[in-house]
């Protein structure tokens, strides 16, 4: 459960700054007010960014629950083994 919530705020976090990135990068380049362009630049590297971390945490959940339901069937093949 702490898990998925750490990945959940990390991929939050990371459209949080994919999305300052993408706004300040673009009213950098702009030379007079474009903060249509801005926000929309913004808005896409947000999802961008949180695409990608979400992919990442999606991958890692699953390598950890493997990982785990691996350890689960060891402790019963030690506990019941097979003569």
């Amino acid at each position: 459960m702490a898990a998925r919530v750490v990945a959940a705020v990390a991929v939050g976090l990371a459209g949080a700054c994919g999305g300052l990135v993408g706004y300040a990068v673009t009213d950098l380049q702009c030379s007079d007010e474009c903060t249509a362009l801005a926000g929309s630049l913004g808005l896409l590297g947000a999802v961008l960014a949180a695409l990608g971390v979400g992919i990442v945490a999606v991958l890692a959940l699953r390598a950890m629950a493997e990982w785990k339901t691996g350890q689960l069937q060891q402790a019963a093949r030690d506990h019941y083994p097979v003569d």
